[in-house]
C-alpha cells in the first residue's frame, strides 16, 4: 500500500446527518420544552451530525439572563430502526453567550 493511499483513507469526512433523526425536530422541540420553563424555547437554529444515526438539534433559548445560550437536544435511532429516540437535553452556551469569569483562587 502506498503512502498516498494511506493518506486518502485516513481523511476525516463530515458526517452526513441521518435523515430520520434530522427530521425529528418536533420530538426534539417537545423534549426542550419539557426541560425548560414554558415559552422559553425559540426557533430551531440547526442540526449537527454527531455520528452514525445520532444528531443534535439546536434551539434558541429565550430565557432572560441566558442571551446567546441554546437548547441542545440529541436524538438517535438503532440500525435499521424507524423509531427515533431521545438521548439528552441540555442548555449550552453559544459563541456569544455571557459566561461567568474564570474562578481565581485567592
Amino acid at each position: 500500500m502506498s503512502a498516498a493511499t494511506t493518506t486518502r483513507s485516513r481523511t476525516a469526512r463530515t458526517p452526513v446527518p441521518d435523515r430520520l433523526c434530522a427530521e425529528a425536530v418536533d420530538l426534539a422541540r417537545a423534549a426542550a420544552e419539557e426541560a425548560a420553563a414554558p415559552g422559553v424555547v425559540g426557533e430551531h437554529i440547526g442540526v449537527v451530525s454527531e455520528g452514525d444515526r445520532v444528531v443534535t438539534h439546536y434551539f434558541e433559548a429565550k430565557e432572560p439572563g441566558y442571551r446567546g445560550w441554546r437548547w441542545a437536544v440529541t436524538v438517535a435511532r438503532a440500525s435499521r430502526a424507524k423509531n427515533v429516540t431521545l438521548d439528552e437535553t441540555v442548555l449550552l452556551p453559544g459563541d456569544d453567550a455571557l459566561l461567568a469569569p474564570e474562578w481565581v483562587p485567592w
